[in-house]
């Protein structure tokens, strides 16, 4: 890969998908940075372990991204960025007369307006430098919809169109901004909703997982973060050079049905 060397900021990356990205950029070379909106020990001394682990630079800067100065301030304290990947996210489940307008604002903040604020601070940078990826983690909701989840929805298909707007006022530079969307990964924060899933259906977890959390998604086999980050950094190599201003699904066929 062609990441050896560049600077890679991951959004959303102390657990999850985010931190999957963030080991795969990683392991290729890159030097990361880290960031959620926390700023515990623990935070910075899981960027120590993934910097021994691959032998590369990594940091752990904090960053609220539900606040459009502190999504700047992250590329800046950064000292700029070769590769964005916006990750971070929240949700929030409830029919839309009863969705609470804070949890909205929250969603739409955090989803979606953060992007736009992180790519609007690593643009310059990426245009001085003549070299720059920026990848947006979207949702087979991107491409979607499902009922109760009105909030992530409009933000994830927002993240789509962002996607194709940087692609198309970035195409004649050096600069790629592509999209991906994943259907249902396991993370820990999946894991751990599983044992309560089993008692209120008194399902057994293969059953919870392929009849319930898998519903949708055709293969029944979740997506893994490790996929995830592998696309990102497919997305950063020279093959991938002409591809820009489309999404990626990573669903098991969930979009194709």
């Amino acid at each position: 890969m062609s990441v050896s060397g560049k600077t890679a900021i991951v959004t959303g990356s102390n657990s999850g998908i985010g931190l999957g990205v963030a080991e795969e950029l990683a392991k290729a070379g890159a030097k990361v940075v880290l960031n959620s909106f926390t700023d515990r020990d623990e935070d910075h001394k899981l960027a120590e372990e993934l910097a021994a682990k691959y032998g590369t630079e990594v940091r752990y800067i904090a960053a609220d991204m539900s606040k459009g100065d502190d999504c700047r301030a992250l590329v800046e304290k950064a000292g700029g960025c070769d590769i964005l990947v916006n990750n971070a996210g929240i949700q929030h489940v409830a029919a839309i007369d009863e969705f609470p307008a804070e949890k909205w604002d929250a969603i739409i903040a955090i989803n979606l307006s953060s992007s736009f604020h992180t790519i609007a601070a690593a643009l310059p940078g990426m245009r001085e430098k003549g070299w720059g990826r920026v990848v947006n983690i979207a949702s087979a909701h991107g491409l979607t919809a499902s009922p109760y989840k009105s909030a992530y929805v409009a933000a994830k298909h927002g993240i789509v169109g962002l996607t194709k707007t940087v692609a198309l006022e970035t195409a004649e530079q050096p600069i790629t901004c592509n999209a991906i969307c994943p259907g249902y990964v396991l993370t820990p924060l999946v894991e751990a909703q599983i044992p309560d899933t089993m008692k209120k259906y008194d399902m057994s977890r293969d059953d919870v997982v392929r009849n319930v959390l898998l519903e949708r998604q055709p293969s029944k086999e979740f997506a893994t973060t490790e996929q995830i980050g592998g696309t990102v950094a497919f997305l950063c190599s020279p093959a991938a050079e002409q591809i820009t201003g489309t999404t990626i699904s990573i669903d098991g066929g969930w979009t194709a049905l």
